[in-house]
C-alpha cells in the first residue's frame, strides 16, 4: 500500500526547475506525525541544540537496534518516494549511529542500504548492503545518492525509496529527498543550516561584546565504495 506523505517543495528559475520531498521538519508542532519509534533504555525526544540555537530531535540509547525512527509509521505502507537523493541534516553525538534506506529496484527487488559509523568494510549481500560512514565533529549533511548505490551494489536501476529508519545516536535537524544534489545558493533559506560563530570585537573596549556569524556547513559525510 502506497503512503504519500511529507512537504513539497517545488521552484522555478528561468527554465530550471528544482524538486524538494521533506518528510522530517521541525516548522511543524508535530514532526513525528508520519513517523512511529521504538525506544529501549534510551530516549527520543525535541530539544533545542545550543549550536544552531534550533529545535531538534535527539535519539539515543545504549543499543542503536533498540533505539529508533521510522518512516511511514504503518509497517503495511511505504513512502512511494522516486527522488533519488537522501538528505539528512543530523549532529555527530561521538556514539554508536546508524540508518537504513530500504528501495525498490527495476527487478520489483526491495533491497536495504545500512549505514554506520562503526563499521569498517563495505559488505554486498541480496538483500542489504551495509557500509562505514564517517561524520564530522558537529553537525553533518549527508547525501546519499539512491541510484548510484542501487546500481553500483546490484547492478539494477532505482526505482524508489519505500521506508527509511533513523537509528541512535544522534541529532536530526532535517531529512528530505531531492532530484539532484543542490549548491548552498540554491537551497531555499528553510534548507539551510546555520552555525553560529561567536566572534569577539576587535575594539579592545568591546571585549565582552561579540558578534554572530553564520558559518557554512560542513561537507556531506563520507561512505565508502560500495562495489
Amino acid at each position: 500500500m502506497l503512503f504519500r506523505c511529507g512537504c513539497l517543495s517545488i521552484t522555478q528559475h528561468s527554465n530550471n526547475i528544482s524538486c524538494w520531498l521533506i518528510i522530517l521538519f521541525f516548522f511543524r508542532s508535530k514532526p513525528l506525525q508520519i513517523w512511529d519509534h521504538k525506544v529501549q533504555n534510551g530516549h527520543i525526544k525535541r530539544i533545542t541544540d545550543r549550536d544552531i540555537q534550533s529545535s531538534v530531535l535527539e535519539i539515543t540509547g545504549t543499543n542503536v537496534s533498540t533505539n529508533y525512527i521510522v518512516c511511514p509509521a504503518d509497517a503495511k505502507k511505504t513512502l512511494g518516494i522516486k527522488l533519488p537523493f537522501l538528505v539528512m541534516i543530523l549532529k555527530n553525538l561521538n556514539k554508536y549511529f546508524t540508518f537504513e534506506v530500504q528501495v525498490l529496484d527495476d527487478k520489483n527487488v526491495r533491497r536495504r542500504f545500512r549505514a554506520s559509523n562503526y563499521q569498517s568494510k563495505t559488505r554486498v549481500q541480496p538483500f542489504i548492503c551495509t557500509m562505514p560512514m564517517r561524520l564530522d565533529e558537529g553537525w553533518n549533511q549527508i547525501q546519499f545518492n539512491l541510484s548510484d548505490f542501487t546500481r553500483r551494489a546490484y547492478g539494477t536501476n532505482y526505482i524508489e525509496t519505500l521506508r527509511v529508519q533513523i537509528h541512535a545516536n544522534c541529532r536530526i535537524r532535517r531529512i528530505y529527498f531531492s532530484d539532484r544534489l543542490y549548491s548552498e545558493e540554491e537551497l531555499p533559506p528553510e534548507f539551510k543550516l546555520f552555525l553560529p560563530v561567536i566572534k569577539k570585537n576587535k575594539n579592545a573596549a568591546d571585549d565582552h561584546e561579540s558578534a554572530i556569524e553564520e558559518e557554512p556547513r560542513k561537507p556531506p559525510a563520507i561512505f565508502a565504495d560500495s562495489r
